[in-house]
Formats: C-alpha cells, structure tokens, sequence
C-alpha cells in the first residue's frame, strides 16, 4: 500500500505549497471540514495575497487529521514536546500514577499517542486476567422459573401464564466502569492511528471486552467524578486515559466505509486544564480553585462561565478571578479585558488576572478605573521548565495580596 502525502503545520505558522503540490480537491475538503466549520486550520487559496500558492495555518490545535487516505495532516504544537506531555500529565490527572516516566523521550505526538494506547490496552489486559469489576443491577425478566422476588399482583391478574415477573439481582460485568474501557477501545481501534504493534494488543483487549459488555457511546465527562473504592479502585488510572482518548479523537459511533478518525487536541482548553489542574496541586492551603464556574447574568437566561475562580477556604471569599489566553498577542485584547472585569465584578473579587503562555509586550497591571478592581497580565510560560514558571507565576499571583 503506496504511504499517504503528508504535510506538517506549526500551531499559528503560515505555510504556504504550490498548487501542484496539492490537489485542489483536498484543500477544498480541508477547508469544509477544517477551515470553515471547525476552524482549525485557515485555508487560504491562491491569489495575489498568497503569491499564488495555498496556504494553511493551524490554529491552535495539536494532533493528526487524515484527510484522505492518501493526504494526512500533522499539526505540531509550538511549545516543546516534552512540555506538551507535562501539560497532558496535569490535564488528565496522571501525575499521581507515573504512567509518563520514560514517554518524555517520544519523538512525536502519534509516538506519545502509541505508548499512551499501548498503556491502556495492557492495563485493561492485566484487569481481565485477574477478572473484571462487577456489580448487582436490578433487573425484572419474565422467567419459567422464580428468581428473586415474585410479582404475586402479576400472578393473580394472569394465573394463566406460565411465564412468571420476577424481580432480581444480577451480578455482572456489563456496566459503566466496563463500557466506558470497551468504547475508549473502539474509538483508538477506528482511529487508524496505532503502530503495528500496538493495534493487535488494542484489538485484544476490546474484544476481551466485547463479550461482557454492550457497547455503547461515552463522552469524556462520563470519565470524571466516578465512585472508586477497594474493588474497583484501579479503574482509576483507566479512566483516566479514558478521558484523554475520548477528549481528543474525533469520535463517531456511526459506521462508513472510511473508518479513519482525527486525533486532534485543542491547545487552549488544554491550556485552561493544565493551569486548573497545576493550581489545585501547588496553591497554599488556604486556597482552592475552581473551575467553569457559571454565573447568572440575567435571570437563568444569559450566563457565563468563568475559566478559574480562586476562593480563601475558611472565609470562601472570592480572592482572584483567572482567565486563560493560549494566544499569540503583544497586548491583551478589550474584549478579554471586559470579559475578566465583568465577572471580577459580579463576584465581588478585587483581583481579575489574565494568563498568557508568553510574556506580553504591553503587560497590564493597574486598577480598573474607579473600581477598586485590580487587573493584572500574568504569564505561565510552556517554553521553559513547567514547574520553575508555575512557582514564578504562583509567586506574582499571590504577591501584596492581603488574604487574612
């Protein structure tokens, strides 16, 4: 099988190919499905402007998108690697459990996404040879036979009927905690994305699964805020990749003849993850955070939500109203200004801080008017060391503020 054309984007930097080089057909579908709908990639075709060429720029987004079989994408981040999957490490909770010691020395984000599946599928694989997780749900069959309770209303109504309603427990493996394995599973299997060696442990496991499960569709939110305890308490780290794969493949429960999905990771929801996730690990005791926090404007009917909100833990008063910026930009924009000062505002906070993954050449730190609120431009650089510009963007935050 003859190898797909591929070409390789850096987040926010123009490039440009002669129209030879591509066919007009592929960037018109990439453009459809990537450019005007999803707005993922700008597209823009030859003219003046272009010097005549076609010219794509991502835009802020990290993965593998097959076009066709024939043409594939790559979209590279413009942070460093290494950085990319310490931001992944904090976002999906894995820190905790050391799955990605050794995975900072993957050369490329589909390397990383292998080793990540490959983790899964062996995780998944180990649990099934030790018997996977089960739980009684009530369940009401008709049955020649009494199981559980008996339904005598349904006895004396048709004492006819051989059949009898009983009412029962079953202890099985067909539940969440299981179907979400199973689903995460289909979707990396359908990804087209696995090495050669990674597919069959992937399609192993699934069909380890296959037979005890149903199989039905989850979203990344099913992954969080699951009850564990002594039975089930590895399942943990499974959601936990879970979550990953389910946030960032392009998922379809519906069948095509094209079975290929994009694997496609949004660098500014990761951004606000990482900064959330980071915070809840490294702010002092006396603080906790927030996050998507939502705010009623007008009556239920108009509301937002707020990327980050910082509270005093014995007072729960809001101490700082955070807002991340994954942008390219030299100054802050008025519309993020207005945004960040409008919820400082209507939560009585007195410190709105934007936060950038770049220094900006016009900083912002002053207050607001004749407000008393203070906004400030912060950065949490991705360039550098992930821990030293945490602690030097934790230092600035708290810095003069009185939280007694």
């Amino acid at each position: 099988m003859k190898s797909p054309q591929i070409i390789e984007l850096t987040e926010y930097q123009p490039r440009q190919f002669p129209p030879d080089k591509i066919y007009y057909d592929i960037a018109e579908k990439l453009w459809q499905e990537y450019g005007k709908k999803g707005k993922k990639i700008q597209v823009e075709f030859p003219s003046p402007k272009t010097n005549h060429k076609l010219e794509f720029t991502s835009q802020g987004w990290v993965g593998y998108i097959p076009i066709t079989p024939e043409f594939h994408v790559i979209l590279k981040p413009k942070v460093p690697l290494h950085n990319l999957f310490g931001m992944l490490e904090y976002a999906y909770n894995l820190t905790s459990f050391r799955l990605l010691d050794g995975l900072v020395n993957c050369n490329s984000l589909q390397e990383f996404y292998n080793c990540l599946g490959n983790i899964l599928a062996e995780k998944i694989l180990d649990r099934g040879r030790k018997g996977f997780y089960r739980a009684y749900l009530p369940k009401t069959e008709n049955l020649t036979y009494i199981r559980g309770r008996l339904n005598m209303q349904q006895v004396m109504q048709k004492p006819w009927d051989v059949r009898l309603k009983c009412d029962y427990q079953e202890h099985t493996a067909n539940i969440p905690d299981n179907q979400i394995l199973a689903w995460t599973l289909f979707i990396i299997g359908r990804s087209g994305f696995c090495s050669e060696n990674v597919a069959p442990k992937v399609a192993k496991a699934f069909h380890l699964l296959q037979g005890l499960v149903n199989l039905q569709p989850f979203k990344s939110s099913d992954c969080v805020n699951r009850k564990y305890h002594r039975l089930n308490e590895d399942y943990q780290v499974l959601h936990s990749l879970c979550r990953f794969f389910l946030d960032n493949i392009g998922a379809s429960h519906q069948q095509g003849n094209y079975s290929m999905l994009p694997f496609l990771i949004d660098m500014a929801k990761l951004y606000e993850k990482f900064v959330a996730e980071w915070l809840k690990v490294h702010l002092p005791s006396n603080l906790r955070v927030r996050e998507q926090e939502k705010v009623d404007i007008i009556d239920n009917k108009i509301y937002g939500r707020i990327d980050l909100v910082i509270y005093e833990v014995k007072t729960r008063k809001v101490v700082y109203i955070l807002d991340t910026k994954y942008k390219v930009n030299t100054k802050s924009s008025p519309n993020d200004i207005h945004q960040v000062v409008a919820y400082a505002t209507y939560t009585k906070c007195q410190e709105a801080v934007l936060i950038y993954p770049q220094k900006l050449t016009n900083p912002i730190n002053g207050f607001v008017g004749d407000s008393e609120v203070r906004l400030r431009s912060l950065t949490f650089a991705l360039d550098s060391d992930l821990e030293k510009a945490g602690q030097s963007f934790l230092a600035e935050l708290i810095k003069s503020v009185d939280l007694c």
